[in-house]
């Protein structure tokens, strides 16, 4: 039998479909190419915006065409936050949301065999629910791997319906998170990535917290980079940063989310924190860790109910003036069941396009100037796609991306590289000493 996943969304939603992947696997199915022919179809669903449901839609019903008897598959986050919805789209098998992952392998078994015509499992979320362990001990086609340490969201933000598909706060284990880090250590992986969907609050309900956590990975051996996912600024404390800043193992690029620069506009946002807040924790982190070893990376939404072209414009001086690294603009988009669909002052499409491109093109100019400014320097580049025998696709601890000529190394190495010229996309860059690199020259 055959299996083929198409993962829409965040980073969390990619681990829990590499983790479906593995258990599939392990019970005798050949996982299966996007594009391939399969049994199975799974989609792993995004709810952010609509769009993301109507992708999830588009690809089943373009499986289910071209390979009528197949088992199609809709699980993830849409179902969970619109069940009444996800469950009438009929050209889905299997309906499921995102607890109880591990019985996605016995409903589409229930299908295939004839016992079950059709099977709707979508389970509520529960107050003190546990998270659930779905481990992982290889990512194909990445030479990083993502670990979720937690799961769950207890902000009511205006636009966001995570809350409604992911439930409460709920952190993994300790002794399993690093259970995990040592296998994928010895399976070769060298930088791995924390993710969550509050990233920040892991611990909160177990009595440990992040730095503590990150602190323990550190020692893991074989683990010689860590990266942490998104952060809430006013989340992060002072002695979390010191902490932080103490191992040298966690690469200096911090995903601070930020939504808008505009204190308005945060404050009908239900953000819980100022742009001045915003501006002190970046501030620190930059303090801690050394100006020259920090980037800072986030995700701004323009257009968003009552934003006018003052507001917009105040957003847009805050998010230059802090020197992003890369900024990920969206244009607002109304979801069903938030607040902020109902709200009064939605701004026009065109104009929400219209300034999703001046803040992106603004943001642009910041990278082009921050990657040039780099030119010069000796980093530590962890090699990933080959784009020829000896040229690698590649990110320095910052996240800034790079083609490194690198003859005689493979995928998964980490290596100096002298950084040139930015071409747009990636700095230009070569092999250098390990010495300059080990003097930071």
């Amino acid at each position: 039998m055959r299996v083929c996943f198409y993962t829409l969304g965040c980073k969390v939603n990619q681990n829990e479909s590499g983790a479906l992947a593995r258990l599939f696997a392990q019970n005798g199915y050949t996982v299966a190419e996007p594009g391939a022919e399969a049994d199975v179809y799974i989609v792993n669903s995004c709810t952010v915006t609509a769009e993301g449901a109507a992708k999830s839609r588009r690809w089943l019903r373009r499986q289910k065409r071209a390979n009528p008897a197949a088992v199609t598959v809709l699980c993830g986050c849409w179902p969970q936050a619109f069940p009444a919805e996800a469950a009438a789209f009929a050209e889905a098998d299997v309906v499921m949301g995102v607890k109880a992952r591990r019985a996605l392998l016995e409903n589409v078994e229930k299908v295939l065999s004839g016992a079950e015509a059709r099977v709707v499992d979508i389970r509520p979320h529960e107050k003190g629910e546990p998270f659930e362990d779905l481990p992982m001990d290889r990512f194909a086609g990445h030479t990083r791997a993502f670990v979720k340490v937690e799961d769950g969201c207890d902000r009511r933000c205006a636009y966001c319906v995570i809350p409604r598909a992911r439930g409460p706060v709920r952190s993994r284990s300790e002794a399993g998170i690093l259970e995990e880090l040592a296998r994928l250590a010895d399976a070769g992986y060298r930088e791995v990535v924390l993710t969550a969907i509050s990233l920040p609050s892991y611990g909160r309900d177990t009595g440990t917290g992040l730095a503590e956590l990150v602190e323990k990975a550190a020692v893991v051996p074989g683990i010689r980079r860590i990266r942490l996912g998104s952060l809430d600024p006013d989340l992060l404390t002072d002695a979390d940063i010191a902490r932080l800043a103490a191992v040298p193992q966690l690469c200096g690029q911090f995903h601070l989310s930020l939504q808008s620069g505009c204190d308005k506009t945060l404050r009908a946002m239900r953000r819980p924190y100022t742009a001045a807040l915003y501006a002190k924790k970046a501030a620190a982190l930059r303090a801690a860790f050394g100006a020259e070893n920090v980037s800072l990376t986030t995700d701004v939404i323009v257009g968003f109910p009552g934003e006018t072209e003052q507001d917009f414009a105040e957003s847009l001086a805050f998010v230059t003036a802090q020197r992003f690294l890369k900024v990920h603009v969206f244009p607002f988009s109304r979801r069903a069941g938030t607040p902020a669909y109902s709200m009064a002052g939605q701004v026009p499409e065109e104009e929400k396009l219209a300034r999703a491109h001046r803040m992106g093109a603004a943001c642009e100019a910041v990278r082009a100037q921050l990657a040039a400014g780099m030119a010069g320097r000796v980093e530590p580049v962890l090699l990933e796609t080959p784009l020829s025998a000896t040229v690698f696709t590649g990110y320095t601890p910052q996240y800034l991306p790079v083609a490194v000529q690198a003859p005689g190394h493979t995928s998964g190495d980490i290596v100096p590289a002298l950084l040139g010229a930015w071409d747009g996309q990636r700095c230009r860059a070569r092999l250098a000493e390990e010495s300059a690199m080990q003097q930071g020259t």
